[in-house]
C-alpha cells in the first residue's frame, strides 16, 4: 500500500509539472521529451490471473515470479536459428523449413471410435430420450453417424496443413509488423499442457483475425494443433470442404434442435465425442474479408493476449460451493423503484444472459448454471488480460476530459498501470499522441491556433459515437470507481443542488452504511456483462472494495464523529454474537464487517484541489450506459407495443439518434446500449415477454403503464447521472 501511494504521489507530481508545461498542444519550447513507458518500476503489470476462490491449485501452480521478467517475442519473425539447418540457402527458405518441422499429430480413425463411446452409445441403446432402443445397432444408425461425423470434420491433410502454414507465415509478415505473445503468458500455457489434460481457448472475438491468428500462434509455440469451430452458414460447400481438410470443426444443424429430437439427440452425442485433438485454422474468409476493408494502408502491431490457465475439474468442485441464494433484477429493484420500499435486500442478483442454444439445453439445470458462471469468470480474465490501447485513453480524455492532452494522457497512462492493468503502446510521449491521433483522425478535427498549438476537437454525429466505443474499453479500469462516484452522485442528488460548489458537497457527511445501499442499487442496475463481477464475489464484497478505492484515490476522507471509536482503532473490536457461534469455514467477506457496525463510520468529500474534475471524470464514464437508459425510460410512453424484441430495439435505436441530434448525446446513439437497455428493462419487469403468433413480443407491463410510475423510473436512474 506505501508503495503504491508513493507512486500515486509521484504520478500526481509529474502529472502537475505536465500540466504548468504543456497547453493542448504545446509548441515544445522550454518542454522536456517525457518517454511513456508500458510498467511503472522494474516489471511490468501482470494480468489474467484466474479466480483464486474457485481455482486456488491453478492460481499458485500455473504461476511464478520469474514470469515476470520475460518480454515479448515476434511470433512471425522466423530466422535461421529456427531450425536445425544454417547457410545462405536456409536463410532463403526458412519459412519452408519451419513449417516442415512443425509437429502435427497423426490422425487416428475417429469412426471406429465415436461408435464406441458411452455417449452414442446410450443414445443407440435407449438409455437417453430418442434412442433406438435395445439390440444390436441398425445399420442406418451407423450411416447416420457417419454421415455426422462427415459434416463434422475429415481427416487432416498433414500435406495441406504444412503448405497453409508456410503460406499464412508469408502472409502474415505482408500484413503486420509484428505479432507480439507476452512470453510469460506463453509459459503458463507450456505448463499447463504438460499435465496431459486436453486444452480448452476461448475467445473474445475482438478482431476478425482471431480465427486465423490463435492457431498459428500456438503451433509455432510448440502447443500442437488448435480446432476452431466454425459456422456451417458462412462459408461455401467447396471452402468447407478444404477447411475440413486443414482440421476445421463444423457443427451439424441437428444440434440446435429441440431436445426431444432423435436427430438432435444423436447429434450432440456425436459432437461430444468427436473432442479429439484435430482441426486448425478457420479464418481465412475473415482475412480475406478484412484486407477488401483495409486496402493498401500501413501495416500495423498485433498483440496476442492468453490469459492464466486454469483446471475446468477443480472449477467444477470448488464453483458449486459458491453457490447462494439469488432473486430477479424485479424482485430486488421495482419496490425500491415505485417507491413501495426503501430496504435494499440482502441478496445477489440472477440475471442470466446467456443464449439458450441446443447444447446448452441439453444439460441439466444445475450444468446450465454451472456453464454460465464459468462464461462469467472467462469474460473477466479476458477483459483483465487485454492490454489498453493509446486510442482508448485519447479516446476518453477527448469525450471526458479535454483540457491538457499531454500531460493528462500521461497522468492516465500511469493511472492505468497503478490500477494493475496493461497498456499496449510506449514511446515519446509527442510521438505517441501524433500517431494516436493519426488513427482518429476521421473521428476528430486538428485545428491550429496561434503560437503553433493544435486543438483537437471530436467531430460531432458519428465521430462522438465512435469515440464512445473507444472509451468504454477503459471502463473496466476504472469501474470501481465510477461506480462509486455515480452512487455518491446519487446519495447527494437529494441533499445539494447537482449545479452547487463542491464546497457545498464536501459539508455534508455521507454514512457508511448509506454509501453500501447507494452503491448495491447501481450495481443491480447495470447489467452484468458491464460489471463482470465473478460469480464467486458477493455483491457487498464489491461494495466494500468500491468504498476502499474511492478512499485510496483520495475522493473520500473519514470524519471522525465525537465519541465514536477511530476508523483506524481494531485493537478493541470484538466478534458479534452470531460471529462467534459460526464455524471457522463459514466466514465470509460479508459477516466480518455488517451493516449494523458501518453506522458509525462517516465520510466526507474531498477538499483537494484535483477532486472536482477527477470526480466529474469518474462520473462521465458510466454516462453513455445510464444516459442510454434514462432515454430508454422516457420513450416508454412514445413506443408501439407489443412488438417483436428486434423491432423494439430499432424503434429504441432511432429515438436515441433523434436525440441525439436534439440534445447532442451522441454517446448514448448506439444499438448495443438499447439493446441492454431493453433486456435491464425486461428483467426489472417494465417490459414483459409473452408468446406471440410469430415468437416471443414485448410488452409494457401493468406496474408501469402509468406515466407516474415511468417518471419514477427515470428519476431513479437520473440521480446516477452527473450534468
Amino acid at each position: 500500500m506505501n508503495t503504491m501511494a508513493e507512486a500515486r504521489l509521484q504520478t500526481q507530481q509529474r502529472s502537475s509539472q505536465d500540466g504548468r508545461e504543456t497547453s493542448l498542444w504545446s509548441s515544445g519550447f522550454g518542454m522536456k521529451l517525457e518517454a511513456v513507458t508500458p510498467f511503472l518500476g522494474k516489471y511490468r503489470p501482470f494480468v489474467g490471473r484466474c479466480c483464486q476462490t474457485c481455482t486456488p491449485k491453478s492460481w499458485e501452480s500455473l504461476f511464478h515470479r520469474s514470469i515476470m521478467d520475460l518480454g515479448f517475442c515476434n511470433v512471425i519473425l522466423v530466422k535461421e536459428d529456427n531450425t536445425r539447418f544454417r547457410g545462405w540457402l536456409v536463410r532463403r527458405l526458412c519459412y519452408f523449413l519451419w513449417s516442415l518441422e512443425q509437429h502435427i499429430p497423426p490422425c487416428q480413425d475417429a469412426s471406429q471410435k465415436i461408435m464406441e463411446s458411452t455417449g452414442v452409445r446410450n443414445v443407440i441403446s435407449g438409455r437417453a430420450p430418442g434412442g433406438a432402443g435395445e439390440g444390436p445397432v441398425p445399420s442406418h444408425v451407423k450411416k447416420e453417424v457417419q454421415r455426422i461425423l462427415a459434416h463434422i470434420q475429415a481427416p487432416p491433410r498433414p500435406f495441406l496443413l504444412r503448405l497453409f502454414s508456410w503460406a499464412l507465415l508469408r502472409f502474415l509478415n505482408c500484413l503486420f509488423l509484428n505479432v507480439q505473445l507476452y512470453r510469460g503468458q506463453m509459459k503458463m500455457v507450456h505448463k499447463a499442457a504438460q499435465a496431459g489434460s486436453p486444452l480448452v481457448f476461448l475467445s473474445t472475438h475482438k478482431s476478425v483475425l482471431d480465427g486465423i491468428l490463435l492457431p498459428f500462434v500456438l503451433l509455432s509455440q510448440g502447443v500442437g494443433v488448435l480446432r476452431v469451430a466454425w459456422d456451417p452458414r458462412t462459408c461455401s460447400p467447396i471452402l468447407r470442404a478444404l477447411l475440413k481438410k486443414l482440421g476445421g470443426f463444423f457443427l451439424p444443424p441437428e444440434a440446435n434442435l429441440s431436445l426431444d429430437s432423435p436427430e438432435g439427440v444423436l447429434a450432440r452425442a456425436v459432437v461430444h465425442a468427436a473432442l479429439a485433438p484435430l482441426g486448425l485454422w478457420t479464418g481465412l474468409l475473415a482475412v480475406l474479408r478484412s484486407l477488401r476493408r483495409w486496402g493498401c494502408s500501413r501495416r500495423v502491431c498485433v498483440r496476442v493476449h492468453l490469459a492464466q490457465p486454469f483446471s475446468l475439474q477443480e472449477y467444477t468442485i470448488n464453483a458449486r460451493s459458491c453457490w447462494g441464494s439469488r432473486q430477479t433484477l424485479e424482485q430486488l429493484l421495482q419496490p425500491i423503484v415505485l417507491g413501495h420500499c426503501t430496504v435494499v435486500p440482502d441478496t445477489e442478483k440472477e440475471q442470466e444472459w446467456t443464449p439458450m442454444t441446443g447444447p446448452l439445453l441439453a444439460l441439466r439445470q444445475e450444468d446450465q448454471l454451472l456453464v454460465r458462471r464459468l462464461s462469467w469468470h472467462v469474460l473477466n480474465a479476458s477483459v483483465a488480460s487485454s492490454a489498453v490501447m493509446s486510442t482508448a485513453i485519447m479516446a476518453t480524455l477527448l469525450l471526458f476530459k479535454h483540457q491538457k492532452l499531454l500531460g493528462e494522457f500521461s497522468w492516465l497512462t500511469e493511472e492505468t498501470l497503478l490500477r494493475g492493468f496493461d497498456v499496449g503502446f510506449s514511446g515519446q510521449l509527442r510521438c505517441l499522441l501524433r500517431h494516436t491521433l493519426s488513427l482518429l483522425r476521421p473521428h476528430v478535427a486538428l485545428l491550429r491556433i496561434q503560437q503553433g498549438d493544435l486543438l483537437v476537437v471530436p467531430r460531432p454525429g458519428p465521430g462522438l459515437t465512435s469515440l464512445a466505443r473507444l472509451s468504454a474499453e477503459l471502463l473496466p479500469t476504472f469501474l470501481s470507481e465510477a461506480v462509486g462516484a455515480c452512487a455518491v452522485r446519487g446519495l447527494l442528488a437529494g441533499r445539494v443542488p447537482p449545479e452547487g460548489p463542491w464546497e457545498l458537497q464536501g459539508i455534508e457527511l455521507l454514512s457508511q452504511k448509506e454509501l453500501y445501499c447507494q452503491i448495491l442499487l447501481l450495481l443491480h442496475l447495470l447489467p452484468q456483462d458491464l460489471l463482470l463481477l465473478q460469480p464467486c464475489q458477493s455483491s457487498y464484497c464489491y461494495c466494500q472494495e468500491v468504498l476502499d478505492r474511492l478512499i485510496q484515490c483520495g475522493l473520500l476522507v473519514a470524519e471522525e464523529t465525537p465519541g465514536s471509536q477511530p476508523a483506524c482503532d481494531t485493537g478493541r473490536q470484538r466478534l458479534s454474537a452470531k460471529l462467534l457461534w459460526k464455524l471457522s469455514g463459514d466466514f465470509t467477506d460479508s459477516d466480518s464487517d455488517d451493516f449494523e457496525e458501518a453506522e458509525g463510520r462517516y465520510f466526507r468529500l474531498s477538499q483537494q484541489s484535483r477532486c472536482p474534475d477527477f470526480f466529474l471524470f469518474l462520473c462521465r464514464l458510466l454516462s453513455p450506459v445510464l444516459k442510454a437508459f434514462a432515454q430508454a425510460a422516457a420513450f416508454l410512453h412514445r413506443g408501439q407495443l407489443p412488438d417483436t424484441e428486434a423491432g423494439y430495439a430499432e424503434q429504441l435505436f432511432q429515438f436515441l439518434q433523434a436525440t441525439a441530434q436534439e440534445e447532442g448525446l451522441f454517446e448514448c446513439a448506439d444499438p448495443n446500449l438499447a439493446i441492454s437497455a431493453i433486456w435491464t428493462f425486461r428483467d426489472l419487469g417494465v417490459l414483459q415477454q409473452m408468446p406471440g403468433p410469430t415468437g416471443p413480443v414485448l410488452h409494457l407491463s401493468q406496474a408501469f403503464a402509468s406515466q407516474e410510475s415511468q417518471e419514477k423510473l427515470g428519476q431513479f436512474i437520473r440521480q446516477f447521472i452527473c450534468s
